[in-house]
């Protein structure tokens, strides 16, 4: 059986210089590979091309400081590889010739994504333009199998999906897990909720998913954790306008959080940063499943608010749907329940805001529907606490995420952030 090549997470590195730019270059700069230039400069191009959606060559010459010539040669590479396509002439109202505008191909390269979480498993194909083209979501209790059966049951959806994006002419070059826990190296370290403890999950996935696919290339699998890759299609598909900055809370049974700092991800010393779920609002409260007690999964987690509200904590999204409706109709048990989450919500989050000082603070998940009885309390309780007193109840700075916007989809963006990184080296990978 054919193991997937995990993808390793590179660190940041300094841009390489631009070929072809109308500047001139420093004495002391050291000179790069003709090739690590050639790699930089069609990343460049490609990303102009997609950021802008329809551009034309002198468009992008304009965006990106290459001369005209340097990217005609960058982007007939990029046309044969089928990055981008050709549509039609653009014209401008000066004198000239129309140029030919340029977008990213509808088909070829696209990244799967995959999220793994306690009551469902969902999965996405993104397009180079990170347009979501296929979605499965199966409804699953996960708790209490055994994680290879779950990755297992993962790889069929998987399977399925892949072969409705094939349908569709896509070819996805790599695949991402979002798992719910400490994910680090490849490996769930520990999934409280899942009852998951150092679960080699990208191997596991990798191994199901080409048992499906045996006369097929062997797609590279990486993984993150699920309010990670939710707060990255936030950042990228989402509606935070100029907000670079923000705190994101992803909640389901278990409560996730993530931290972009200036459009980076910040993941901590060993990648465990963003464990909201598991700050301690009530040191005598309920015991939680990581082995503490009064963490605010117990006060705002889905189980606990269903419990709270009466309702079937084991129902999943219908008994969310059940709650909305009961909110929307003033039953006092739910407003109760859900006035009693935003609180602890809040609480918790004016020390991160405090700590951090974000732009804004947003909600995913099952937070989304109920933030309209979520909010409130979380605001009162950010206006008192928060000491740069820009946070007060009317500011706006907490808010719902984007429906365009969850970790499966974020998780297969994620793929297609690697070619847009470096398009030539994906491009013998379409081609194979």
């Amino acid at each position: 059986m054919h193991r997937a090549t995990r993808t390793a997470r590179a660190g940041r590195t300094a841009a390489p210089p631009v070929a072809g730019t109308t500047g001139s270059r420093a004495p002391s700069e050291s000179k790069a590979g003709r090739d690590t230039v050639r790699r930089h400069n069609l990343s460049l191009v490609l990303r102009a091309v997609r950021d802008a959606g329809e551009i034309t060559r002198a468009g992008v010459s304009a965006r990106v400081g290459l001369t005209r010539a340097a990217v005609s040669s960058l982007v007939e590479q990029l046309l044969e590889s089928g990055f981008l396509s050709e549509s039609g002439k653009s014209f401008s109202g000066q004198a000239g010739r129309p140029g030919t505008v340029l977008k990213v191909s509808r088909t070829g390269v696209a990244g799967l994504g995959v999220e793994i979480n306690v009551d469902y498993v969902c999965v996405c194909v993104v397009d180079l333009a990170g347009t979501d083209r296929v979605r499965l979501v199966e409804h699953l209790d996960n708790r209490g199998a055994a994680p290879a059966r779950v990755l297992a049951r993962a790889a069929r959806i998987a399977t399925r999906a892949l072969g409705s994006a094939e349908e569709q002419d896509l070819r996805p070059v790599g695949a991402a897990l979002a798992l719910p826990g400490l994910v680090s190296s490849g490996t769930v370290r520990a999934a409280p909720n899942l009852g998951w403890s150092r679960v080699p999950a990208e191997d596991l996935f990798a191994d199901a998913l080409a048992g499906h696919r045996a006369k097929l290339p062997a797609l590279p699998v990486r993984s993150e954790n699920e309010a990670n890759l939710a707060a990255l299609a936030e950042l990228w598909f989402g509606g935070l306008g100029e907000a670079r900055t923000f705190l994101y809370l992803s909640g389901e049974i278990g409560v996730g959080g993530a931290l972009v700092l200036d459009g980076e991800l910040l993941r901590g010393a060993h990648g465990f940063a963003g464990e909201i779920g598991h700050a301690v609002v009530a040191p005598d409260g309920p015991e939680c499943r990581c082995g503490s007690r009064g963490c605010l999964e117990q006060y705002a987690g889905q189980s606990a608010l269903l419990r709270a509200a009466g309702l079937d904590e084991t129902a999943g999204a219908s008994a969310v749907a059940e709650l909305v409706h009961r909110a929307r109709a003033g039953d006092e048990r739910a407003l109760t329940a859900l006035t009693r989450a935003g609180v602890m919500l809040g609480r918790v989050l004016s020390g991160a805001v405090n700590l951090f000082d974000p732009d804004a603070v947003v909600l995913g998940g099952i937070y989304r529907p109920l933030v309209p009885w979520l909010a409130p309390p979380a605001a009162r309780e950010l206006g008192s606490r928060v000491v740069s007193g820009l946070w007060p109840p009317g500011a706006a700075r907490l808010r719902a995420s984007s429906p365009a916007a969850d970790a499966a989809r974020g998780a297969a963006a994620l793929v297609v952030q690697d070619v847009l990184t470096d398009p030539l080296t994906f491009s013998s990978r379409t081609a194979g």
